[in-house]
């Protein structure tokens, strides 16, 4: 007496709070844009792979693109979190370019899927992913703008200019380096990029020659 029904007790136990359920319907929903691709990818796939009905799909995200969106912010805000954390972990600004490119290919490694939604998307020319992925560059640019600057005594838009290099670099470093035949480990091929980058930064004058156009020669004395 008093027992609650098995059907009753099996539903409970699949209630889950709503941030554990939406993460859950993210993982599903991440797992089959990467398998199928967005435009093949159905609601229906989504719901089956997370193991819930369409309608509680339905109830923390209303349609396929919702879903994308939200990837690509979770995806962008781990980026961009896990550069900040890599600069502020030293003061030498060689060691901080070494440890942003480092992030680039553990992203790539680590979270391929989640790299490949916020570089490699198809869907470039949808208003809502375009402005996500722009969003995430130049936070992630504003980040490395800083440590260029004080090192070079360069301007804001030079150095923001330099910071979109150092970091397509290291982006394209990172996906060739993941469909290489992985001869390199991640450590040496992170290693030969942040160098190439940090021998170009290093190359710009300092502080007291910043005021000088590049190109241009020194007065003589």
């Amino acid at each position: 007496m008093g027992r609650v029904p098995v059907k009753q007790e099996q539903t409970r136990a699949v209630r889950l709070p709503r941030s554990v359920r939406r993460a859950q319907l993210l993982d599903a929903a991440l797992e089959v844009f990467t398998s199928q691709g967005y435009h093949s990818a159905a609601m229906d796939d989504i719901a089956e792979r997370a193991g819930v009905s369409k309608p509680v799909l339905y109830q923390h995200f209303p349609s396929k693109m919702d879903l994308y969106l939200a990837l690509l912010d979770s995806g962008a805000e781990d980026l961009i979190a896990k550069i900040k954390e890599a600069l502020e972990s030293t003061r030498d600004n060689r060691m901080r370019v070494t440890a942003a490119v480092a992030v680039y290919f553990s992203f790539v490694d680590d979270s391929a899927e989640a790299f490949r939604l916020l570089f490699e998307t198809d869907l470039f020319n949808e208003e809502p992913v375009r402005e996500r992925v722009q969003r995430a560059d130049d936070e992630c640019a504003a980040l490395l703008r800083e440590v260029i600057a004080e090192d070079t005594g360069l301007g804001s838009e030079e150095s923001t200019m330099l910071a979109f290099g150092l970091m397509g670099m290291a982006q394209l470093s990172a996906r060739r380096w993941l469909r290489g035949d992985e001869s390199i480990d991640r450590q040496r091929a992170a290693e030969l990029v942040s160098r190439m980058g940090w021998r170009g930064i290093s190359g710009f004058p300092r502080h007291s020659q910043s005021t000088r156009q590049l190109g241009e020669p020194e007065e003589n004395a």
